[in-house]
């Protein structure tokens, strides 16, 4: 069985920032197997241990510049300016990976769940919950066919992405 990774991440106090915690906590109540639930505040080079046992991962968060509802794509190691500050990007935890196990992490891909207000304090916007119930679709229907061909086939259908 594919051991699948969903990693969420954001601060549930920042509005819409909530998006990637609020969707792992969606699909952490379905109890699927072969699918491990995790968020934090925000990816941290002590994350890369979370990643050594899994064969995919997908990094869930929320953003206010990708195209609504959500934007799915595959992601690669790459060294950038987070590799070593306090908050780290998917990418630079990819590449972290490799730096400490000598070899590329599992496939990966990013869910970015568009989102509009930030604000400390301000509860999830009605156009970021929506976001987040086909978000939430998208996921379960990855879970439940986790071939990475279907994965790359549904990051390549670009038009399929707001199901």
């Amino acid at each position: 069985m594919v051991k699948l990774l969903l990693f969420g991440y954001g601060n549930p106090g920042r509005g819409d920032d909530a998006l990637g915690p609020e969707l792992i906590g969606c699909i952490a109540q379905l109890h699927l197997a072969g699918v491990e639930c995790q968020n934090d505040m925000q990816l941290q080079v002590e994350h890369v241990t979370d990643l050594a046992d899994c064969d995919r991962v997908l990094f869930i968060d929320a953003d206010m510049s990708c195209a609504e509802p959500y934007d799915f794509s595959e992601i690669s190691a790459e060294k950038d300016g987070s590799y070593t500050s306090h908050a780290m990007s998917p990418t630079a935890l990819l590449y972290a990976y490799r730096q400490v196990y000598g070899k590329d992490a599992p496939p990966a891909f990013l869910l970015r769940i568009r989102g509009y207000d930030f604000a400390l304090g301000d509860p999830l916007t009605e156009q970021a919950a929506a976001n987040l119930n086909a978000a939430t679709r998208l996921v379960r229907e990855l879970c439940r066919d986790a071939s990475l061909q279907r994965w790359r086939r549904r990051f390549e259908d670009k038009g399929d992405s707001v199901a």
